[in-house]
């Protein structure tokens, strides 16, 4: 299992590699919102996929589940979703002054 994450986690970082290399300022968002979902895949992976029960006090069980990856994932969601709508917003108002998203058109050139 641990071999299929790791090429679904390349695969993740390739594609968000090139879209956050684009001129367009709503694929450089579209990859930064991947490039983050790759590295909460890479931080569950490394943590380790096994099972086990969850971490309870009078529970006797054979193995647990270590719950601190699960929860730094969740806080970097949580955080993520904030940032991207934050992009999104700056995005949309830079569109609507500039009517474009294009980073060559955005850069402008030295006459103006």
């Amino acid at each position: 299992m641990e071999i299929l994450m790791i090429l679904v986690i390349g695969v993740l970082f390739t594609v968000a590699t090139y879209m956050i290399l684009t001129k367009s300022l709503l694929r450089v968002i579209l990859g930064v919102v991947i490039l983050s979902h790759g590295a909460h895949l890479l931080l569950l992976t490394m943590a380790g996929l096994n099972q086990g029960s969850p971490p309870l006090l009078g529970e006797d069980a054979a193995s647990y589940a270590d719950p601190l990856p699960q929860a730094l994932i969740l806080t970097a969601i949580v955080i993520g979703f904030g940032i991207t709508a934050f992009m999104l917003v700056l995005a949309y108002q830079t569109y609507k002054v500039h009517k474009t998203d294009n980073f060559d058109e955005l850069r402008g050139t030295e006459d103006d």
